[in-house]
């Protein structure tokens, strides 16, 4: 109980110095920060925490830092109109209550009816401070028969602490294509929750892509409504010390629901990686079509993954597979590579490469794939040349 008061009692401290908000917002603060004290932050004893231990984080003591939000969409203050959705999706864990707790300004992103925005909407969170926590809040709410593409992305120097929380709400028949790329300092720690509410027949796309911090964990949800589509796509490369886990959680609430899900991970040093799928599929929810694919490449012999499905079906009428595969380069490959001149470290850049390129060749906004690329090639050339 000690180490749990302990741990609270700073972040209390840093609690009141926030400048009281309206009295809705208040409120909602308050009954967030008197959740996230009764659950303290996680431990490995908890199933959901069990390979991702942040000790780290409940031991530092953080100073809160404005956020900034360099994209284009300005933050936002919390008009009356938010009360509807904000809060209301993303899971209740620990550290969704202490970013709540935080909550001051919101990337909120609105699509009237029927628009098709062309250009995709970008929300740009930066960090920088020695050990700051930051608490960015993004709401985006498409409405029917909409389409829109968002981007978001996370960057920052120093050591510091992000907690993220982003709530989509996608009306009926409404198509959203939802990226987020962490490229986090090396020496941070980021942990996110992504929760997609989606209507009949939406069509909602994501992509993780996750490339920086030291400790990473990104819980990705999505509920469907009947027709829907969901897709999510991942990427992971860690290498050196990095910890990056992936939970998503996917909610077959009705009939007719497809999903797919692919996330690939890259893994090298002594870096450890964690993939967690679950796939829910509720008893009314006749007629899903899920499949999950979770293909990791270790590239040395001290790197770790975890992987685990964990599918709960209570109807009787629907098609749910899944497989993870853990492998390491061909070395077929390599040789035949090697036989046409091609030295050892390239050829290893060139079969890793190939292996990320299905995920980045999904990326349909074409600035955010170039630098994805240049951002793969440097990273695997800089480990081919060690």
């Amino acid at each position: 109980m000690t180490a749990l008061a302990e741990q609270t009692g700073h972040w209390l401290e840093e609690f009141t110095k926030q400048k009281p908000a309206d009295p809705w917002l208040q409120k909602l603060r308050e009954h967030a920060f008197l959740r996230f004290t009764e659950l303290g932050f996680p431990t490995t004893h908890d199933e959901d925490w069990r390979f991702t231990n942040v000790a780290a984080i409940a031991r530092s003591r953080f100073a809160a830092r404005p956020v900034t939000i360099p994209g284009t969409v300005p933050a936002s203050t919390l008009r009356d109109a938010d009360r509807d959705h904000l809060g209301k999706y993303a899971p209740e864990n620990a550290f969704v209550a202490l970013n709540t707790a935080f909550l001051d300004n919101v990337a909120l992103v609105r699509i009237a009816r029927g628009a098709v925005v062309e250009k995709p909407i970008r929300i740009e969170y930066s960090a920088s401070g020695q050990s700051a926590h930051l608490h960015p809040r993004t709401l985006i709410l498409v409405e029917p028969d909409a389409h829109c593409t968002i981007v978001e992305t996370y960057r920052g120097t120093g050591k510091y602490f992000t907690n993220a929380v982003t709530e989509i709400v996608a009306g009926d028949a409404a198509v959203v294509d939802h990226y987020k790329i962490q490229q986090e300092s090396p020496e941070a720690f980021h942990i996110s929750t992504t929760q997609a509410h989606l209507g009949r027949s939406a069509n909602f796309t994501s992509h993780s892509i996750s490339l920086g911090a030291a400790l990473a964990r990104n819980d990705i949800g999505a509920t469907l409504s009947e027709g829907t589509e969901a897709t999510l796509n991942g990427l992971y490369v860690v290498n050196g010390t990095q910890h990056i886990d992936n939970h998503t959680s996917i909610d077959h609430a009705k009939p007719h629901g497809t999903s797919h899900e692919l996330y690939k991970g890259i893994l090298d040093g002594k870096a450890s990686a964690v993939f967690n799928g679950r796939i829910l599929v509720r008893k009314d929810a006749q007629k899903t079509d899920s499949k999950q694919t979770n293909k990791n490449l270790v590239l040395s012999d001290d790197a770790v993954i975890d992987t685990k499905p964990e599918l709960q079906i209570f109807a009787d009428d629907v098609r749910c597979t899944h497989g993870a595969t853990i492998g390491q380069l061909d070395a077929e490959s390599m040789f035949y590579l090697q036989s046409r001149g091609i030295g050892r470290d390239q050829a290893r850049n060139l079969l890793t490469y190939a292996f990320a390129q299905d995920i980045v060749d999904r990326i349909k906004v074409q600035d955010l794939r170039d630098s994805l690329e240049r951002v793969l090639f440097e990273k695997f050339h800089e480990h081919g040349s060690h």
